[in-house]
């Protein structure tokens, strides 16, 4: 079965999502409101049609599928549309910016037996995959804390702090591994730039089966950080996006206690983990098209979508308190 899908978006991150269902060959029509985009995509990928008016996608009925990519604000209304067209919805983090928009959008997903399905790349990371399988083995033994580091200087948004710009990722994989909610979140903040959004977060976590976690987030760091490192009682496991070689590594250092209580750390050598050399977003896109042509539920589907806007919900309440 060849899907047809249209990219409603087309500029930062949305030229991403066009390239990679073009190589799979599913892009029939491309949206975005900029009128000079359509030459340069033209030229790139005569086959696919475009339009200034994301009303055209509705209303033709060879499409079946719907990526949208365009600001957080608007993911709920065009979302919602295409649902309500009976398209299925591929749509980029975050799933919407209200919580109880984003369960109207679970809830037509639901009625419509259609696939909902949100851009949480991290998931489809060779790295994340082989990560998950490691913790699933208990190779890290005991899962004692999370924490994410996710730093830049880079594009700055006004429409949405760095909360919801930078975190929404690294939410989901904590979600994903913990297996439950947080019964707390603390999150902390400050808006350095002449913009009154955030621009650097610290959040913290607490979960009913112990597990701690934390994630820093800032586009006022002087370099690129991405680090997620899960810290288990038998092996610690870092995943670094920014390294080429060495993007999984564990360590499996021990702590020492003598009889009077007092702890000796005995360090071990990092042991770097192979991966596959499979980008992620091409990952993630065959995901939904497989989702789509075998009607099966999404890894990250609008429930889980709807889980880490929730999380996002209370970190946003607390930096306001």
């Amino acid at each position: 079965m060849n899907t047809k899908v249209a990219v409603i978006g087309g500029g930062y991150w949305g030229k991403n999502l066009i390239r990679v269902f073009y190589e799979l060959g599913a892009l029939y029509k491309i949206c975005d409101l900029d009128k000079k985009l359509q030459q340069f995509y033209k030229e790139r990928y005569p086959s696919a049609e475009f339009t200034t008016d994301y009303k055209d996608i509705f209303s033709d009925p060879i499409i079946k599928s719907v990526v949208v990519s365009t600001p957080a604000s608007t993911h709920y209304e065009i979302a919602k549309n295409a649902l309500m067209n009976n398209k299925d919805v591929f749509v980029e983090k975050p799933l919407s910016l209200k919580v109880e928009e984003g369960e109207e959008l679970v809830k037509i997903a639901n009625n419509k037996n259609l696939i909902l399905m949100v851009g949480h790349i991290l998931h489809y990371h060779p790295a994340i995959v082989k990560l998950k399988e490691l913790i699933k083995k208990r190779e890290l033994g005991k899962i004692l804390y999370i924490y994410s580091n996710r730093l830049n200087i880079g594009r700055i948004r006004h429409e949405e702090n760095i909360l919801w710009s930078f975190a929404p990722h690294d939410i989901s994989l904590i979600l994903s591994i913990v297996g439950e909610m947080p019964e707390k979140v603390f999150s902390f903040g400050g808006s350095y730039l002449p913009h009154k959004v955030e621009d650097v977060t610290l959040t913290f976590f607490s979960f009913a089966n112990g597990i701690g976690s934390h994630i820093f987030v800032s586009w006022l760091n002087p370099f690129k950080e991405q680090k997620f490192v899960v810290i288990g009682n038998k092996k610690m496991a870092v995943f670094d996006d920014t390294l080429k070689d060495k993007k999984l590594v564990l360590y499996a250092h021990k702590i020492n206690w003598s009889e009077k209580e007092i702890p000796t750390i005995e360090k071990a050598d990092e042991e770097v983990i192979e991966i596959e050399e499979k980008e992620p977003l091409r990952e993630e896109a065959k995901h939904f098209l497989d989702c789509v042509n075998n009607r099966k539920k999404p890894l990250t589907d609008g429930e889980e979508g709807l889980k880490v806007l929730k999380v996002l919900n209370h970190a946003q309440l607390s930096l306001k308190e």
